[in-house]
């Protein structure tokens, strides 16, 4: 029987984590390079800053890569860069998001005022480009032991928002063009996976909404209607990319794994 940690165990495998400049992104990167992965941040600012701040449990090397994902051809180029500096690719985290801000034309909108440039421009990196990402370093992963493909989706490409947290709140609510993109890449996974088997596994992780340095009034009004009590951070979805990435979840593929406090057990 193998032991619990060598099934955790990502040493001598290389990861590429997209938006990894971010909250997210730059926790999963942390627990990837934690757990002995080479590791390649990727993302359109930089995050040379970041790889100092890298834990090293061994001789690896972790590399900063400046990509807007929205360009095709940049995109398809990543994985052959990432292991011309890594020496292979086992791992794809499609973690980068365009979620806009609320400053931005037509996004967080009335219905009638959404803006098709932008429903575009979501769907080119929530979507688009993941699919572009997987496609170019499927050379790369297909010699791979255990390749593993993480895309990271949202609640709201589950299940519908729920407004009533939003009324008198500082948050805007996230677009129909986020929602879309979203449910499409959950779809995506699915299909990739019975597509990819069994050479490589693709599986998702759908998290409820994260807070960071949220309103009280919108917290709590989330945390009523949240099982657990609470909104998530960024540490509650380290362990399921890990989980995903390792060898603890070798006979799972296609699966969408909620992390959201039971938010969708209701």
């Amino acid at each position: 029987m193998v032991s619990v940690k060598s099934l955790f165990d990502l040493k001598e495998r290389s990861a590429i984590v997209t938006g990894a400049a971010g909250f997210l992104g730059g926790a999963i990167s942390h627990a990837f390079s934690e757990a002995g992965a080479n590791v390649a941040l990727v993302d359109r600012v930089s995050t040379e800053n970041q790889l100092d701040q890298l834990p090293q449990s061994g001789n690896q090397t972790h590399k900063s890569i400046l990509v807007d994902l929205a360009c095709e051809k940049d995109c398809k180029a990543l994985p052959k860069d990432i292991v011309n500096s890594l020496g292979s690719l086992d791992i794809v985290v499609n973690c980068a998001a365009f979620v806009g801000t609320e400053n931005l034309e037509g996004w967080t909108s009335s219905v009638e005022s959404q803006s098709i440039e932008t429903w575009r421009e979501s769907l080119e990196v929530n979507l688009t480009a993941p699919f572009i990402l997987t496609q170019a370093a499927l050379p790369y992963l297909k010699q791979s032991v255990n390749a593993s493909v993480i895309n990271i989706g949202s609640i709201y490409g589950v299940l519908g928002p729920d407004w009533s947290l939003y009324d008198d709140s500082d948050i805007c609510g996230t677009p129909a063009a986020y929602g879309a993109a979203k449910g499409g890449l959950m779809q995506m996974t699915r299909w990739l996976a019975t597509t990819l088997a069994p050479s490589i596994r693709v599986n998702a992780i759908v998290p409820g909404g994260v807070e960071r340095n949220t309103p009280e009034r919108f917290k709590n009004a989330y945390a009523s209607r949240t099982p657990l009590g609470r909104m998530a951070t960024e540490d509650d979805m380290i362990g399921a990319a890990l989980f995903l990435a390792s060898n603890a979840s070798s006979y799972i593929t296609g699966q969408c794994l909620m992390v959201d406090g039971g938010w969708s057990a209701w």
